[in-house]
């Protein structure tokens, strides 16, 4: 998640590096035919550009705005799973004896840092790994497996008479939430913003770009090769940066911060759980956080 500081312009120009080529190539290409006779008789009205760039900015406003609602709404669900993580620990200390407690807190913890890294397709940190092969927990869906355990626990609890049936429905509805929470994660995750859409919106940025120039006026060569630059360079940008945020789990610098929160809540669980030793977040120099 990009934050309140300097960023950095070299990664949106990274981003789109190969475009600007494109794009400056095409312009100075045009800006020399122009000098020739026959192209500097070809000649546009303004309007047609004009209501192509229209179209195109209504396009981009509508990809930008569909692109940030796929993001917030992942920051919402891990809004949500920071406050249910803290429910179901502050119930768990509640119900259940302090040892407990204390399991599903750190359970709670592993299976936060878990969600993040297979959303992100990353390999599990050492940290999870070793939790894994102390519990031997193998599973494709580890988050899932981990849910699993939680909801063992909570059985096993009330089978023993440990907490009563009341108590058994309010553990179980606040893992129901979380197991909620990874669903809708996953599903922002596999579902692809439409391709088609991507792709009339990248062609009509190009097609404006190749009769933008043939409306300006040819006695100002100069002006008319920045023109071509600035104003397509300008749409390309707008739509890289709704394509980097229509994915909000890509491990980009635009991502929800679920490693961020993930440590948050480790630190708000252990707190909770009477623990001394408990880590605290490093200060953050970069212009973005994970």
């Amino acid at each position: 998640m990009l934050l309140n500081k300097r960023l950095s312009i070299w990664y949106f120009i990274n981003e789109i590096k190969s475009q600007i080529l494109f794009i400056c190539i095409f312009a100075f290409c045009i800006g020399l035919l122009d000098l020739l006779p026959g192209f500097r008789k070809i000649s546009l009205p303004l309007n047609i550009p004009a209501l192509v760039g229209t179209a195109v900015s209504l396009l981009l406003a509508f990809r930008t705005s569909q692109s940030y609602e796929r993001w917030w709404e992942a920051r919402i669900v891990w809004g949500a799973i920071v406050n249910d993580s803290r429910t179901l620990i502050r119930l768990a200390i509640q119900f259940l004896p302090e040892k407990q407690a204390q399991e599903f807190a750190e359970r709670q913890i592993i299976w936060t840092f878990a969600l993040g890294e297979s959303l992100r397709k990353l390999p599990f940190s050492i940290k999870v790994q070793e939790y894994l092969t102390a519990h031997q927990i193998d599973a494709l869906n580890v988050p899932n497996a981990l849910l699993d355990e939680h909801s063992r626990q909570v059985r096993k609890a009330f089978s023993s008479g440990e907490i009563s049936e009341f108590q058994q429905l309010q553990l179980n509805d606040a893992i129901t939430k979380l197991c909620d929470s990874m669903g809708k994660c996953e599903r922002l995750k596999n579902t692809v913003f439409p391709r088609s859409y991507s792709i009339l919106v990248h062609v009509l940025i190009y097609v404006f770009a190749a009769i933008l120039p043939f409306g300006l006026d040819d006695n100002q060569l100069i002006i008319e090769v920045l023109v071509t630059i600035l104003v397509p360079t300008m749409f390309i940008a707008i739509e890289r940066t709704s394509i980097i945020m229509q994915d909000p789990f890509e491990n980009t610098p635009v991502d929800t911060p679920m490693t961020s929160l993930a440590q948050t809540i480790e630190i708000n669980l252990r707190q909770m759980v009477g623990e001394k030793n408990v880590p605290m977040k490093k200060e953050n120099p970069l212009y973005y956080e994970m």
